[in-house]
């Protein structure tokens, strides 16, 4: 296997990558649009330039996005065509058989759906626009961002953290009153119940 971090000039079309992971926050998704959109024509050719998604090319020649998603996923809906991909590893030679057993051990995929539970590496979608939303995703990203816990190298320490507020909280108040739910998602989050996750910055024990 070819390990490397190289990236491909020539613009590979948004709508040909495909997902390692079920889901996203739509939420954070149309954050990144509304941020998009604040950028002139200029920067946002040079942004497009910096910003390259890693990918890992499959036994299929495909390129499978193993980051950025969220970022995929906004770029498509405000109607950007192309991206620049860095590529990680070549797996070409992989038997397509063992392919998403070969991803899975890498910490390359992440098959869990909207409700957390873990689902057949065949549900992933074969598209960004196939990404299915999972609110705990978008309130994790956005209890990094308040300062609940640090960022961290950890492959889908976000999603963890969904996991562990999706275990505490009501899907029902995320969605409905995101602001209550990042101040009930703070206090979990100085909790030694979280001292395990990546990123945690909680207060420090007097013992």
């Amino acid at each position: 296997m070819a390990n490397k971090r190289e990236p491909v000039l020539e613009p590979v079309r948004i709508l040909s990558l495909r997902p390692t992971q079920v889901t996203v926050g739509l939420r954070e998704v149309n954050e990144k649009r509304r941020h998009w959109r604040e950028h002139g024509s200029k920067k946002k050719a040079k942004l497009l330039g910096r910003h390259q998604i890693p990918v890992v090319v499959g036994p299929d020649k495909k390129n499978y996005v193993i980051d950025h998603h969220h970022l995929a996923r906004a770029l498509h809906e405000e109607g950007e065509k192309e991206v620049l991909v860095s590529i990680i590893a070549d797996l070409t030679m992989v038997d397509p058989k063992s392919f998403w057993t070969v991803l899975d051990n890498h910490r390359w995929v992440y098959p869990y759906n909207e409700d957390g539970e873990r689902c057949h590496y065949k549900d992933i979608p074969k598209s960004i626009t196939g990404l299915k939303d999972d609110p705990f995703r978008s309130l994790a990203g956005e209890l990094r961002r308040a300062g609940g816990f640090a960022k961290d190298t950890t492959p889908f320490s976000e999603f963890l953290w969904a996991d562990f507020l999706r275990r505490r909280m009501s899907r029902k108040l995320v969605e409905k009153d995101f602001s209550r739910a990042i101040e009930k998602a703070l206090e979990f989050g100085k909790s030694h119940g979280a001292i395990y996750l990546p990123g945690w910055c909680g207060p420090a024990s007097d013992d």
